[in-house]
C-alpha cells in the first residue's frame, strides 16, 4: 500500500546533514521495496535544509537541469522522480530546501516551490495532524518505525508502524495514524508540541 502523492512537508525543522540524508530515502524499510513502484510514495516530500547542504549536494555531481532558484539533481530515486533543491527568499531571508519531483509531470518542481513558500510565509507558525506524524516518523529511528506486516489485519498491511510505550518498561508497535493526540504530543519535541493545529491547504 504505496500511494500518497500531495506535496507535504515531512519535518519542521532545518534538517542537519545526517537528518537528511536519512529523509532522502525515509521508506527504505517498506515492503516489497524491489517489487513495487513508489513514486507516488515519494513524489511531493520537501524539507528545508542548511545553506552549506544545498551547496554541498550541488557539488557532488552536475545537475540535471538549473532553473533560477532550482536544480535537479541528476541520479533518480525511482522512475522518474528525483531531488529537486531549492534556494529561495522567503520573507527576506534566504532559505534552502530539498524535495522530491516526478519529472515526467513538467510543471511539478514549479507547484512545489509554490507550495514551499506559500507554507512558509504563512504568518502564524502552525502544523496539521499530518505534519505531525510525519515529523514524528521522519525522526524517528529505523529501529522503532516499521511497516505493518503479515501479523497485522489485512486492512493494516504495509501501513507505517511506530514504537509506543506499553507500560512494564516494554514498547510495542501501532499504527502510525492511529496515534493518539496525547501520543503524538510526546513523540514531537518540546518547541512543536504546543503549535496550533493547521488547516491542511
Amino acid at each position: 500500500m504505496h500511494p500518497v502523492s500531495p506535496i507535504r512537508k515531512i519535518f519542521q525543522d532545518v534538517a542537519d546533514r545526517r537528518q537528511m540524508f536519512r529523509m532522502f530515502d525515509r521508506h527504505a524499510q517498506r515492503p516489497n521495496r524491489w517489487d513495487a513502484d513508489a513514486s507516488a510514495l515519494y513524489a511531493g516530500e520537501w524539507f528545508e535544509m542548511s545553506e552549506r547542504d544545498h551547496d554541498h549536494m550541488f557539488e557532488i555531481l552536475p545537475p540535471f537541469w538549473m532553473r533560477g532558484d532550482m536544480f535537479a539533481m541528476r541520479e533518480f530515486l525511482t522512475g522518474s522522480i528525483t531531488s529537486i533543491f531549492f534556494a529561495l527568499t522567503i520573507d527576506g531571508e534566504a532559505r534552502h530546501f530539498h524535495g522530491y519531483c516526478d519529472l515526467s509531470d513538467k510543471p511539478s518542481p514549479g507547484r512545489m516551490r509554490a507550495a514551499i513558500v506559500d507554507r512558509e510565509s504563512r504568518p502564524v507558525k502552525a502544523m496539521t495532524r499530518t505534519e505531525r506524524l510525519d515529523h514524528i516518523w521522519s525522526a524517528t529511528h529505523d529501529n522503532y518505525r516499521g511497516y505493518a506486516g503479515e501479523r497485522w489485519p489485512e486492512p493494516s498491511r504495509g501501513k507505517r508502524t511506530i514504537a509506543v510505550y506499553g507500560g512494564n518498561r516494554s514498547t510495542q508497535p501501532k499504527l502510525l495514524d492511529d496515534l493518539t493526540d496525547e501520543e503524538i504530543s510526546a513523540k514531537l519535541p518540546v518547541h512543536l508540541r504546543y503549535l496550533p493545529d493547521a488547516i491542511a491547504a
